[in-house]
């Protein structure tokens, strides 16, 4: 399961920022429900090409190709963020759509559990079923997505809400190939950096505590297996209102300042985790569930901030790209740290230093997030100047 979790994890890593940068040269209303409905069919290829099922090889590479396919879906998302939303609005119309990772990571599990009944426990449902769902799901994407305002004959949004970009277009370029500009744009960007190595540290923290939440509540609390499994999903519903509330506060209270914003939820994920690591045994369930719900909602503010930082503080050209180069750190990296390795440490060390180390890479996001500072404040002054 590890194994199949992981090829699962590193193909969408790699894919978010190499299908990125085809997907800021394509026509999102084409590319999104084009990977939904490939996800979808590996899905149905699991549950009904016996072979595939049958060979832990066969499986893990078509999981692999899902996840490949899967990474199609968040750069035509952000391309069209930045598209039709301007920079004060993106904070809250960001953290709207961001939601749909807890909704659909809290609906898949209903739906997996709706397809066992309805066929009497067969695991092929919990395949075939949710395919269904996003075939329909890629249909309707593309009834309703258009890939930019001037694709359908209206301005640019940052012309129609007077609202410049934060980063000029780029210009006199026009001699340099697109690999080239990702790589002056994106990969040797310092700025692109800090955040994709701070990236790694919130996957980590959100992933480590996320997957091994059920176990450490069994081990060290005695709580029931069910119990620790609620655990898990209120982590993903308190994901929902953390996400809305950092998004409004981005926007309305800190003015479009991402980076203040993150570190104020990232010591908000600090303190919390720190609560619930040194909770005395004996300590109330319902007490812990509230530090597993604090945790989720502030941890989840950062999630989406550093995709939509990237998408903020790029052109609009390789913006996908941007965000797909943060999110292949945080999976690649991030995700696969909290998976392994946080076992690994649990297995050598126990929880203490598992979660002390939880903690210190509290401590590395927020240092790296004060390094993006003073260039997101320059930009801010440059914007406002735009502005005036």
């Amino acid at each position: 399961i590890g194994l199949v979790a992981n090829a699962v994890l590193i193909a969408y890593g790699l894919s978010k920022f190499f299908m990125a940068t085809i997907s800021d040269r394509s026509n999102a209303r084409y590319f999104l429900p084009l990977g939904l409905a490939l996800s979808a069919v590996c899905n149905l290829i699991v549950a009904f090409v016996p072979a595939v099922s049958a060979s832990l090889a066969f499986f893990a590479l078509v999981m692999f190709v899902n996840g490949w396919v899967q990474g199609m879906g968040w750069p035509p998302c952000g391309r069209v963020l930045v598209h039709w939303f301007s920079t004060n609005e993106r904070g809250w119309k960001t953290a709207i759509w961001n939601t749909a990772h807890n909704v659909g990571g809290m609906a898949v599990g209903a739906l997996a559990a709706l397809g066992l009944s309805l066929t009497g426990g067969s695991w092929r449902a919990a395949f075939w079923l949710p395919a269904v769902v996003a075939l329909v799901v890629a249909a309707f994407a593309f009834i309703v997505i258009r890939d930019t305002p001037r694709s359908v004959g209206l301005p640019s949004i940052e012309e129609y809400r007077n609202d410049p970009a934060k980063v000029d277009k780029l210009s006199g370029e026009t001699t340099e190939s697109y690999w080239q500009i990702v790589l002056k744009h994106v990969v040797l960007n310092p700025v692109m950096v800090y955040l994709a190595v701070a990236n790694v540290f919130v996957y980590a923290l959100r992933y480590g505590i996320l997957s091994w939440t059920p176990i450490y509540l069994s081990e060290v609390h005695h709580a029931s297996v069910t119990k620790g499994i609620a655990g898990f999903s209120l982590f993903e519903l308190a994901g929902i209102f953390g996400t809305l509330a950092c998004g409004w506060v981005s926007d309305k209270v800190f003015k479009g300042n991402r980076t203040y914003t993150g570190i104020v939820f990232m010591l908000g994920v600090g303190v919390f985790v720190v609560l619930y690591w040194l909770a005395p045994v004996g300590t109330p369930y319902w007490l812990l569930m509230a530090y597993i719900f604090f945790i989720g909602a502030f941890i989840y503010g950062p999630v989406m901030l550093i995709g939509l930082q990237a998408l903020d503080m790029s052109d609009r050209h390789v913006a996908g790209t941007s965000a797909g180069f943060t999110g292949l750190f945080g999976y690649v990296l991030g995700a696969t740290m909290a998976s392994t390795g946080t076992g690994w440490l649990i297995q050598h060390y126990g929880w203490n230093v598992t979660y002390a180390v939880l903690t210190g890479f509290v401590v590395a996001a927020i240092a790296l997030l004060l390094l993006v500072g003073p260039h997101e404040k320059r930009l801010m002054e440059h914007h406002a100047n735009l502005k005036a």
